[in-house]
């Protein structure tokens, strides 16, 4: 497989804030087409995001989850949101929805859609093996935030932003540990082998949609950048 893929990690809040946002979708899939046209390939890594925390808080109101408990349903969740994208991108995309960042794929398909693997991270941390696997030195995180903050922005009016953040000081910022349905820009368990890998990531406001397509064709863009 070559490597020139555009690795995205896709927050799964994007596509379900309430309910499934059906004119997200349909300008998301809209500006894929245009970028594959241009000669642009993507593996698209698909979060649980708000459906699972509600899933996950159902279990917890019953009775006393473990934490792998947790974990399979998120997983389950990235999956059932990982087969509706590649449903919609069908005539452009790998027929399968690929859930180990190791699977051998043989395609000539412009998007591979991918989905959670096992208990013990996100699938930003899949996002960032991806990324190992397929050589590339970026991850384009899109998130329901523009920048990475100190603290909460919402309830901190003094909140400051990073536009470039080193993996030092971003991973004062999320911890080292893993909970599942962690709500952090990018999991502690990611964090810590993107910096080991020396992989950057790219958080953005994924449905800033102009600001996407903006990244996509090398122009200026509205983002976090971590790296070094």
């Amino acid at each position: 497989m070559p490597n020139d893929f555009v690795i995205i990690s896709l927050g799964g809040s994007i596509i379900i804030p309430e309910e499934i946002d059906i004119q997200f979708l349909k300008k998301f899939r809209q500006l894929i087409l245009r970028q594959v046209k241009k000669g642009q390939r993507f593996i698209i890594i698909v979060g649980g995001g708000r459906t699972c925390r509600k899933y996950q808080n159902v279990a917890k109101e019953i009775t006393k989850p473990t934490h792998e408990d947790l974990d399979w349903i998120g997983i389950h969740t990235t999956r059932l949101n990982a087969h509706l994208l590649r449903t919609i991108f069908r005539e452009i995309a790998h027929p399968a929805v690929i859930r180990h960042y190791n699977e051998k794929i043989h395609t000539k398909k412009n998007v591979i859609i991918a989905a959670g693997w096992k208990p013990g991270h996100s699938t930003d941390y899949d996002a960032t093996m991806w990324a190992k696997n397929f050589k590339s030195q970026t991850v384009l995180n899109l998130s329901n935030i523009d920048y990475v903050y100190d603290k909460d922005p919402k309830y901190h009016k003094d909140a400051k932003r990073f536009e470039r953040v080193s993996w030092k000081d971003f991973r004062k910022l999320v911890g080292n540990k893993w909970d599942p349905g962690l709500n952090a820009p990018f999991d502690p368990v990611a964090s810590r082998e993107a910096q080991r890998l020396g992989i950057k990531i790219i958080i953005m406001n994924g449905r800033n949609l102009a600001n996407l397509e903006n990244f996509l064709n090398g122009k200026n863009f509205k983002g976090t950048i971590i790296e070094g």
